[in-house]
């Protein structure tokens, strides 16, 4: 599958079910053009995995509330729910056991973690957490 662009309005739905790496990265960035071929052949071998990539300078609200100062930066999902984010460019090798590494995930072990989590930030603050992408 090749990798699709997603803006603030795709956002929600792309990131809902199964496994999604989203690559935050601009066109002026020196290691995010090294790292978009490397990301695209990945793409290209997996095809049950949505591989999504923002443009910070063209999608700055979503870079934002995902709190991105820093590029390239991945950030992966499994099941709508946030489980890795990370800045850098990662060599093939990293990115694939990445990806090995979210497939092997006990989800019933991370929606526990994460409800729990978020109950935690809602008592504290008392709205939705900040730390959640998916509560914009």
């Amino acid at each position: 599958m090749a990798t699709r662009e997603m803006t603030l309005d795709t956002h929600d739905g792309t990131v809902a079910d199964g496994i999604v790496l989203i690559d935050f990265w601009a066109a002026w960035c020196g290691p995010c053009r090294q790292f978009a071929p490397v990301y695209e052949q990945v793409s290209g071998v997996n095809p049950g995995v949505t591989f999504a990539k923002v443009d910070t300078e063209a999608e700055p609200e979503l870079a934002g509330r995902y709190g991105i100062t820093s590029i390239p930066t991945l950030v992966a999902y499994r099941d709508g729910i946030p489980v890795f984010s990370q800045p850098g460019a990662l060599p093939r090798p990293a990115l694939e056991d990445l990806l090995t590494q979210v497939q092997a995930l006990d989800m019933d072990e991370v929606r526990t973690r994460y409800a729990a989590q978020q109950d935690a930030e809602r008592a504290t603050t008392g709205r939705r957490p900040a730390s959640d992408p998916t509560s914009f």
